[in-house]
């Protein structure tokens, strides 16, 4: 008899156990692959953490629910170390565990990927993470973009410069083909707009942490501002030894460089003088910022950025895509649900940055932020819209941009 009930028990735990396991979610495995060491590792880890925090926050509401099937989500890292090659075998890797889609935020390793993401029977999405305007003409039909086009950035920086009277420039921007493109695209309008640049020397701020020796170049030309930047942190380091070098002028950091960021590296706004740059995401009063700065400082220990931020955003929208697409495999479909998965738009009561749609070529439409230090001390942030095609397109995202609490004034920005 206590055999009988002893195998009766088992048997019922047996059916539990195979009922549990038939009624947990399926995995909806995601890859990233970035630097996570060297010089670049706070950058690649700002974006890491984005996409793990929307992760944690998905699978903690139970996941998505595809054709009455619940699914979780995995993500794996990978470190490339901003080297071409290792990001495509870690592409590769990802998608020997299925994964659908891979996040990247470096264009010298996003391109090498795009050339084989559209592979037959191994397509992934890429989801990229560059404000380089050159990721939108490779035609790749397999991606997303989740941040600004950097031309924006060009336009506003360059005129606050010569509105100062500031008509001579020296550029000492990273190395790589975001860099180059900075700089070329910066130097045409600005010489278009009536100024001079003095010097282009670029730098490796991916692996180099010396800048003494293009910094001197620069600075003999006697320039009235300087164009650099890279990843943040050695930003940091090229306006402390531009200081230190006697260089008394403005800058104007690439938009990879985040400012707030740099402040804290820097003990402050002081040494900066008279500076320009993309805001920080605690200065866009959203209450879906305060939010997210409250739980991801909480949760990494580390400040908010926006590489942290945008990437948290893009993973959300990824999600979404998927539940319009109604398929968790067939990755053309999802990328083709972006717009209507953006429709109605994310706005900032509920994430720290809004993103109102996406662009054919797959950016997603998110406002560029900008901020000023003058004299050492920052100023109010402000957003520009860069897309909107009539006055009415545009008067509609100023009413969405103050839901959540934005206060900061929108401009049109016309091209």
């Amino acid at each position: 008899m206590k055999y009988w009930k002893m195998l009766i028990c088992m048997v019922a735990a047996v059916f539990v156990v195979s009922w549990m396991g038939n009624a947990r979610a399926d995995e909806i495995v995601i890859g990233y692959t970035g630097p996570l060491s060297g010089p670049a590792a706070e950058y690649g880890q700002d974006i890491f953490n984005g996409v793990d925090m929307a992760v944690k926050e998905l699978n903690a509401a139970g996941g998505i629910t595809v054709k009455g099937k619940r699914y979780t989500f995995r993500l794996d890292k990978l470190d490339d170390r901003v080297d071409p090659t290792q990001a495509v075998n870690n592409a590769r890797r990802f998608r020997q565990n299925k994964a659908i889609a891979v996040f990247n935020g470096v264009f010298n390793t996003i391109a090498p990927m795009m050339k084989i993401n559209e592979e037959k029977d191994n397509e992934f999405i890429v989801m990229a993470y560059t404000s380089t305007p050159k990721v939108e003409y490779l035609g790749n039909k397999l991606m997303i973009d989740t941040t600004v086009d950097f031309t924006t950035y060009v336009q506003v920086f360059a005129e606050w410069a010569l509105k100062k009277g500031w008509k001579k420039c020296a550029m000492v921007v990273t190395l790589g083909a975001y860099g180059d493109e900075w700089r070329t695209g910066f130097k045409e309008y600005y010489q278009k707009r009536g100024g001079v640049i003095t010097a282009d020397k670029p730098a490796n701020y991916y692996t180099e942490t010396d800048f003494s020796s293009q910094l001197a170049a620069s600075i003999a030309t006697k320039p009235d501002v300087m164009l650099i930047g890279g990843p943040s942190a050695t930003t940091a380091l090229v306006i402390e030894q531009a200081r230190s070098m006697g260089y008394k002028g403005g800058f104007m950091l690439v938009d990879q460089a985040k400012q707030d960021y740099i402040a804290v590296l820097l003990k402050g706004t002081k040494i900066m003088g008279d500076l320009i740059g993309t805001a920080g995401v605690v200065s866009i009063p959203f209450e879906g910022a305060k939010t997210f700065d409250k739980k991801y400082t909480s949760t990494y220990k580390r400040m908010v950025t926006w590489e942290c931020a945008l990437n948290y955003t893009g993973m959300h929208a990824l999600a979404k895509a998927i539940v319009v697409a109604g398929t968790v495999d067939d990755v053309y479909k999802i990328r083709a649900a972006f717009p209507k998965a953006l429709d109605p738009p994310m706005l900032g009561d509920k994430y720290p940055n809004a993103a109102y749609g996406v662009t054919d070529a797959g950016r997603m439409l998110i406002m560029a932020s900008v901020q000023t230090v003058t004299k050492g001390k920052s100023d109010p942030s402000v957003l520009y819209a860069w897309w909107p095609k009539t006055q009415k397109e545009f008067d509609k995202l100023v009413v969405q941009s103050a839901v959540g609490g934005g206060t900061n004034p929108v401009y049109w920005l016309k091209r």
